[in-house]
């Protein structure tokens, strides 16, 4: 019987060895470290850098310092239910109105939900060519609270619309 030999070809004995090395070491490192293992460096490190909690206050003051935020009616629409049913999927959507001056545009818009135990939902940035300020979410609501979408414009001031939502349990108004 004639032996089955196929030196052209791609897959050879030593790659699936290696392979099956690699794999082995992976499962291995799972063992030996759990999950953590299958997380780079870099990302690692800034996992560590997240607190657990964050007091409103805290969260205003690392992401505007002492800068006034100004009322932004008929700039901002912000759009979120007054009541959720289901604090878990809250839907938001922030909108940037009004004649932007020649070289102002909105810089970034931050959702803040102000009784979260991470008060930050979300952060956007945008540049000057995207001609327009217009996001859409799901925000995970802790308890009921205001919620406030801050709008940052490239000279640095903020505007700012605040709506209260009341979370309920099966939306009894509880």
């Amino acid at each position: 019987m004639k032996s089955l030999s196929y030196p052209d070809s791609a897959c050879s004995r030593r790659k699936v060895l290696r392979a099956g090395a690699r794999i082995a070491g992976l499962g291995a490192a799972i063992a030996a470290f759990g999950p953590m293992a299958l997380i780079s460096r870099p990302a690692l490190a800034q996992a560590k850098g997240v607190q657990p909690e964050e007091e409103l206050a805290q969260t205003m003051e690392r992401l505007f310092g002492k800068r006034p935020i100004k009322d932004g009616a008929g700039m901002v629409e912000f759009t979120i239910p007054m009541i959720a049913e289901n604090g878990s999927v809250v839907p938001a959507r922030v909108e940037v109105k009004g004649a932007m001056g020649k070289g102002q545009y909105a810089k970034a818009i931050y959702i803040i939900a102000d009784k979260n135990r991470r008060p930050l939902s979300a952060k956007y940035t945008f540049t000057q060519d995207a001609g327009g300020a217009l996001v859409g979410t799901n925000l995970r609501l802790g308890d009921t609270s205001n919620v406030r979408a801050v709008v940052e414009l490239s000279d640095g001031s903020l505007y700012q619309a605040v709506q209260e939502v009341r979370v309920t349990v099966g939306g009894c108004g509880g």
